[in-house]
């Protein structure tokens, strides 16, 4: 999966240098909703606090959704976008330890560089913002919440089905460091990095 991230970010790129050619096109807006799966890797570098041990956790995919609001300024080919994203990453059970409910929320602002074609537009984008993890009480963990700096980068290909609407798919690659240090009260807790990659799909209006 890190290698079709690498080369879908390498082919749209060159997409884009091979299709830059003088163009020119309003200021635009937008909105979008999307969903998909949050194909999670584990919890890694997985560290106790309290004197506590572990070992890397993993993670459960998920059903991702969430929605977009961008702006594309003028001649269109650079734009700025704000996203929320909301999926369940459980940690799975072993035999020695049930599951753990994981729920996690991004708000991140992202800069785009898309191609402005009138039907296909390539895009890529970078960006982070506040990652919001939260365990509820489960499998002998407490109740506990997480807010950490995340950055995510993705690539993607839109098509217009109208002058205003158009569908799109895109591949998303989110990374961020939870500390939970009162999962297990007194006894302390755990913290691990978070690495997830999502396909979503979703529906924009564009004016």
């Amino acid at each position: 999966m890190k290698s079709f991230f690498i080369g879908s970010v390498f082919f749209f790129g060159v997409g884009i240098g091979i299709c830059f050619l003088p163009a020119s096109a309003p200021a635009e807006s937008y909105v979008a909703g999307v969903g998909g799966i949050n194909f999670a890797d584990r919890l890694t570098d997985v560290e106790g606090t309290g004197g506590l041990l572990f070992q890397d956790l993993d993670l459960q995919n998920s059903v991702a959704l969430g929605g977009k609001v961008g702006h594309f300024f003028r001649h269109g080919w650079f734009g700025v976008e704000g996203e929320f994203l909301h999926s369940t990453p459980h940690v799975k059970g072993t035999v020695d330890a049930p599951g753990i409910h994981l729920r996690v929320m991004s708000v991140t602002v992202n800069l785009v560089a898309r191609y402005p074609g009138r039907t296909f537009q390539p895009y890529v984008g970078i960006g982070g913002g506040p990652v919001i993890a939260h365990l509820r009480d489960s499998g002998g963990v407490q109740r506990d919440s997480d807010v950490a700096g995340g950055f995510n980068a993705f690539a993607g290909m839109r098509a217009f089905v109208t002058s205003h609407v158009a569908v799109f798919g895109e591949y998303k690659y989110t990374s961020a460091t939870f500390v939970f240090d009162k999962a297990f009260g007194p006894a302390g807790g755990f913290e691990g990095g978070y690495r997830a990659q999502h396909l979503l799909f979703g529906v924009s209006l564009h004016f």
